[in-house]
Order: C-alpha cells, then sequence, then structure tokens
C-alpha cells in the first residue's frame, strides 16, 4: 500500500478471480482518495503459471530512481512479492511506469532466494526507505524458523542481509507479514525520543485466542538491526479478526502513520458465509477501517499504539440521537432506514474523580427487530475497568472455532481527564470498537440471518458525580458498482472499507 503525490491512496491485495477461498493468488488493486470510497483498478500483477501465487509484499515509490528504472519520472512504483510455488518462495519485484496500475516483472527475478532448509518457507517482503543511510531495508518472514531477516539495497535489485529478528514475542507456528514503521511518540518529555520504531509480527496459528493475530514491538533502529525495548508482547486488537495489518508507504514519519488490516481469522475465513446464507452483499472477506496510529505512554502500561479510525468526517451523514446527560437511562435508536445499514456511536463517562467513584456500567446492544438477533458490548468500571464484546446472539454461522466473547482489561488513569470513551463502527458484518481514543480496540465479523436495525445504549449504576454522554450518527452508503471494459462488475465497497467481495478476498499490503 502506499499514497502517492496526489494524494490518492493505493492498496494492493491479495485477489483469487476463480473463487471466494485462498488460492491461485493475484495482486488485486484499489485506490482512494479518502480513505473509504474505493475503485477497485484492474488487477494489478497475475501469477506466471498455473503452479505459482502472487503471496504477499509490498509497494514502494522509486521518486529519487535508485533502481535506474525510471529515467524520465518520478512516480515510478516498485511492487516487491512472493512467488509461491510446491518447490520454494521467492522475492520478485516488477515495475509500475503509470503510477501503479499496471506492472512489468523484473526479467532477472528472484532478487532473493531462500536459503537454509526451508526454501517452502520465506516470505512477504516489507520494504521501506531509511533517510539516514539512504537505502531501502526489506523485513522478510522465514515463518517455520521463527525469524524476520532484515535486508538492505541501494537500489531495490540487489539486497544485502542485514540481521535476523528472532523469537520475541508470541510465536505460535509460525510467522507472518512482519511489518516496519517508525511512529511519532505523544508528548515526549526532554530526553525521550519523539519516535519509536514498531516491528509488527503476524503468527497463525497459535494466537491467544485461536488462530491468527498481530503483535508489534517497540524499539530502535539503525538501518541495519532492530533492538526492542523490552520483550512485552502488545497485540494490536483484543478480539480475534484483525490480521496482517499493513501501513501505508510515503505518509511522513511526523504524521499518524495509517494501516488497513484484513478483518478476519484463518480459523474460519474460509467456510464463513456468503451471499443467499446470511444477510450480506456477496463477499467472504473484509477489511478493517482506516486507522491512524501514535505511541501513547500508559499507566503501567508504558508506550502503547493508539489505534483510531482516521477520516471518519468522509463517511459521517447525519447525527440520529444524542443525550448529553443520559445517567443512569437508556437511549433507543432506530436506524432501519439508514440505507447504508452502518452506524458510528460515542459514549463519554465523565466526573470520575477518583478510584471511589469508578462504579457501574456501560452497555450497548445493536439488535434486530425481526430475528431478535444482537452483537453487544460496553464498559464496567471498577477500578481495572473491563471492555467486553459479544457476537455470540447471531445465527448465520456456526463453527467451533468462532469464539464469542472478548473482554479487555483497562486502568482508571488519575492524571488523566477522569474519564472512559468507547466509539465503535457497527456496518452489517462486523463491529470495530475503539477504547479511550484508541487505547485499545476490538474488530469483529457476525453473520446476522436478518439486518440489525436498532441500537440501545444504557448506562447504570453511575456514581451521582459521574455523566454519561452519548450520540450515534448514520454513515454513508459507498457501495459503487465498478465494472472493467468488458461491462464486468469487479466488486463494491462498502462504508468501513470492506473492498472484498465474493470472489476478493485475504491479505492486503
Amino acid at each position: 500500500m502506499f499514497v502517492d503525490a496526489n494524494g490518492l491512496y493505493h492498496l494492493y491485495y491479495q485477489y483469487n478471480p476463480t473463487a471466494n477461498v485462498a488460492g491461485n493468488q493475484h495482486w488485486g488493486h484499489a485506490t482512494s482518495g479518502d480513505l473509504f470510497t474505493w475503485t477497485n483498478q484492474q488487477i494489478a500483477i497475475f501469477p506466471g503459471s498455473a503452479v505459482e501465487g502472487v503471496f504477499s509484499g509490498s509497494a514502494v515509490i522509486d521518486a529519487n530512481n535508485t533502481s535506474g528504472m525510471f529515467p524520465n519520472q518520478t512516480n515510478g512504483v516498485v511492487a516487491i512479492y512472493t512467488i509461491n510455488t510446491p518447490q520454494r518462495q521467492t522475492q520478485d519485484i516488477a515495475f509500475s511506469y503509470d503510477g501503479g496500475y499496471t506492472f512489468k516483472k523484473y526479467e532477472n527475478n528472484p532478487v532473493l532466494s531462500p536459503g537454509g532448509t526451508n526454501p517452502t518457507q520465506f516470505r512477504d517482503p516489507k520494504v521501506i526507505w531509511y533517510q539516514p543511510t539512504q537505502s531501502w531495508v526489506m523485513a522478510v518472514a522465514y515463518p517455520v524458523d521463527f525469524v524476520v531477516g532484515i535486508f538492505t539495497s541501494t537500489n531495490l535489485i540487489d539486497w544485502t542481509p542485514a540481521s535476523n529478528f528472532s523469537r520475541y514475542g508470541l510465536s505460535g507456528l509460525q510467522y507472518e507479514c512482519p511489518n516496519f514503521v517508525e511512529i511519532r511518540v505523544e508528548n515526549a518529555t526532554n530526553g525521550e525520543s519523539n519516535f519509536r520504531w514498531a516491528m509488527m509480527i503476524s503468527i497463525n496459528p497459535g494466537a491467544p485466542l485461536g488462530g491468527s493475530i498481530s503483535q508489534y514491538l517497540l524499539g530502535d533502529f539503525n538501518g541495519t538491526h532492530f533492538v526492542p525495548d523490552d520483550a512485552i508482547t502488545r497485540l494490536t486488537d483484543f478480539a480475534k479478526d484483525n490480521y496482517a495489518g499493513q501501513f501505508f508507504y510515503g505518509i511522513p514519519s511526523d504524521q499518524d502513520q495509517i494501516s488497513i488490516a484484513w478483518a478476519s481469522n484463518w480459523q474460519y475465513t474460509n467456510v464463513v458465509p456468503t451471499a443467499g446464507q446470511v444477510v450480506g452483499d456477496g463477499f467472504r472477506s473484509v477489511m478493517t477501517v482506516p486507522r491512524g496510529h501514535y505511541l501513547k505512554d500508559l499507566p503501567r502500561q508504558g508506550l502503547t499504539m493508539v489505534s483510531y479510525p482516521v477520516n471518519l468526517d468522509k463517511v459521517i451523514d447525519r447525527e440520529l440521537a444524542a443525550n448529553s446527560s443520559l445517567g443512569n437511562g437508556t437511549l433507543f435508536v432506530d436506524y432501519s432506514q439508514v440505507e447504508s445499514g452502518a452506524l458510528y456511536f460515542e459514549a463519554n463517562i465523565t466526573g470520575l474523580s477518583g478510584s471511589d467513584s469508578l462504579k457501574g456500567t456501560f452497555n450497548f446492544t445493536a439488535l434486530s427487530s425481526a430475528s431478535g438477533e444482537s452483537v453487544s458490548g460496553g464498559m464496567i468500571l471498577p477500578a481495572d475497568s473491563i471492555v467486553w464484546l459479544n457476537r455470540g446472539k447471531t445465527n448465520g454461522f456456526e463453527n467451533p472455532l468462532f469464539t464469542d466473547k472478548f473482554s479487555y482489561g483497562a486502568l482508571y488513569n488519575p492524571n488523566g481527564d477522569g474519564a472512559f470513551r468507547l466509539s465503535g463502527i457497527i456496518d452489517r458484518s462486523i463491529i470495530e470498537l475503539f477504547f479511550n481514543g484508541g487505547e485499545a480496540a476490538a474488530t469483529s465479523v457476525f453473520f446476522p440471518t436478518r439486518p440489525l436495525d436498532t441500537l440501545v445504549l444504557s448506562a447504570r449504576g453511575l456514581n451521582e458525580t459521574a455523566t454519561a454522554s452519548v450520540a450515534v450518527w448514520s454513515l454513508k452508503a459507498s457501495w459503487m458498482n465498478q465494472a472493467d471494459s468488458n461491462d464486468t462488475v469487479l466488486g463494491n465497497v462498502t462504508t468501513s472499507g470492506n473492498s472484498t467481495l465474493s470472489k476478493r478476498s485475504m491479505e492486503l499490503f
């Protein structure tokens, strides 16, 4: 993924044009000016034979023509990706002379071949530009060895081994989709760095909740070696459907970095319902909303990557309901007439002057008036607050691995503003929660048999000094049919960035 000089975001994703399960992997391509309304473009990269698959990778802009392939332009794009065959996995590159729409494969591919004893386990290259050394840096996974290899290059073609990063955090049964990004630190004090590097590693299977999950470590990077600050495992999400998130190349380091992740889990992604089985529009996999990120120092947790929905103002339609003094009351919102079937809500619990005033609950339920199905969640406010989510009361999908309940423990910060906040985006088959502005996030897909159309927000047992305020907005429908030259519809786009449809699935990069 990258953003070009005109502010157009390019998203490439794993695409199977012949089925709605993983396999026969191509690179699909979509573009957006606002990160929500996506236009599906033509297939960007095809496999070279029936036994090949174009697996995950990354794309960069070679503005200074370091590759020597773009002598007369500054918008040349280089894609770096894994070619998978039954015998081995290699890292190949391809060049785009039209800003990322079509690619020509490098005639001397591969640029990196596997070593060691596992030639079929070498994949998912992430490439960045490291300004201090004027060089390109690649992080690539040796999955079953639990190693992230770091390579350097001056031209994107010739790569030199620099170091190996191994066996930090959760291992699961393999490493996948490493990511490397420099992130700003909020309110860094004198003597503290304004930035830290994040090494993100996805694991599958073997996540704490089962299946796949993404984690990150924070530390220093000098162009060749990543040194973590500690060995603490930090997860990107406290639910189960956020995997292999990628950051857009081309966003300045002093701005909040933006990512999009695949909203599913390898335990059940190939068998979740499609159109005709539950409420839906012919999709199998979805993506998260675009999320902005910075680092924040939290009590007892230390630096934590904040994750919040970015550019949400682009799709907020109108206010459906609001109550600035809900107290210990309930608000019902009928959103059955919202065309998109999607909404955004915010709840703020303020006036919490100390741990002795931390009591009570705030809950939400999105339900179907036709079937009684629901998705619910909320906050429980002791000194160690609990945020929870339950997707178990929808009936469109049953699977023993489809875990239904999730929770997160949060500390009250006496040096903060004496508040707890919870916001959420609820679309037809996905919910994304953000606690305290994104200090914690949860992503969960669900499959109702009938549309959810009513939101219930309630507060109970709050101290008399506490105030609960809530607001709910509808989100604009951003579905657009995209046709190719033969008038074949390539896909649609939903409010929450769900740009994978019946034959579009898996990870993005």
